[in-house]
């Protein structure tokens, strides 16, 4: 059964009818249903393409978090051929908020890194919802100097509401964990392609997000807080998440006009969560005309490319 968000309420209440129908008719051979189907699905999909067209940005980020969205393992599943999954820093523990390894996009080697949130409430524990502790951005060091040394180029699919704030994950170092992290984005000598998938959550986002491309889907978020913890910090209440969330500029719309990313990736009318197939797809094809632009450029021009890029946004505002 689908799960609609509260401002889908008037497609649901179609979607319902059609569902009504379609069980009476299962019941009564002799019941013509088709036309009516038909008048319903067509007013239901008009009414989508409605909402769609004009969500605000707290909208927005619920679309980001639908539960049925496709997450990094998804698209690693899709898009990756011959993946060979690496765990563990080296340092200290394997971390599962963040998965990677070698394989192939669409033909060529490459390194994958992507912040998983889990699908179910077992899967969502043990990858901690995409919230990763230092182990992980050690890792995603690990796996991108890898890159680096053997010059292939890394993909990163951004997904996470921040890094993990727990004590155990401070007294670890996780400032200088992420800070690394980002560090090692910006001295790569490879390509590094990064796409915001749902959520692109402050330092834990921008740890693996520090590219030469910057690609988000269409109603994913990408910001330095979450709508919820911008509202508390500001208003000390966290119901005014909507007001923060038209404030903080989170939307991929925004960003593109802010110079944060590069390009949005559309996704299926009503969501990726309602075309997860569409979705990955035509977020492949993103990362591959982002990779084809950066075919055989040099390791000095990445990494001047990567720091303009970076030093370059909100210049001129």
């Amino acid at each position: 059964m689908k799960a609609f968000l509260d401002f889908e309420a008037p497609v649901a209440e179609l979607e319902g009818k059609i569902a009504e129908l379609r069980a009476l008719a299962q019941g009564d051979a002799s019941m013509s249903i088709a036309d009516e189907v038909k008048s319903l699905e067509k007013k239901a999909s008009k009414n989508l393409a409605d909402i769609y067209a004009a969500l605000e940005p707290w909208q927005k980020s619920q679309v980001a978090r639908h539960p049925e969205r496709p997450h990094a393992l998804d698209y690693i599943r899709t898009l990756i051929t011959d993946f060979v999954p690496l765990a563990g820093d080296r340092k200290f523990a394997e971390d599962e908020a963040i998965v990677g390894g070698l394989g192939r996009f669409r033909g060529r080697a490459c390194v994958v890194i992507g912040q998983e949130k889990g699908n179910d409430t077992q899967s969502r524990l043990r990858h901690n919802w995409g919230m990763a502790k230092p182990e992980g951005y050690r890792k995603a060091v690990r796996l991108m100097e890898m890159a680096d040394r053997f010059g292939i180029p890394v993909i990163t699919l951004v997904d996470t509401s921040g890094a993990y704030p727990g004590v155990d994950a401070e007294e670890r170092g996780q400032a200088e964990a992420i800070a690394r992290s980002t560090d090692c984005c910006l001295s790569l000598g490879v390509p590094l392609i990064s796409l915001v998938i749902g959520e692109g959550g402050s330092g834990g986002a921008i740890a693996i997000a520090t590219g030469n491309s910057v690609l988000m889907l269409e109603h994913a978020i990408y910001s330095v807080i979450s709508p919820e913890g911008a509202a508390s910090i500001l208003w000390r209440d966290a119901g005014r998440a909507k007001d923060a969330a038209a404030a903080l500029k989170i939307t991929a719309q925004d960003l593109k006009k802010l110079g944060v990313i590069d390009e949005i990736v559309p996704e299926p009318l009503g969501g990726a969560h309602r075309n997860p197939e569409a979705a990955i797809a035509a977020g492949g094809d993103a990362i591959a005309r982002a990779l084809q632009a950066l075919e055989g450029v040099s390791p000095e021009v990445l990494r001047t490319q990567r720091r303009e890029k970076f030093l370059g946004i909100g210049r001129g505002l």
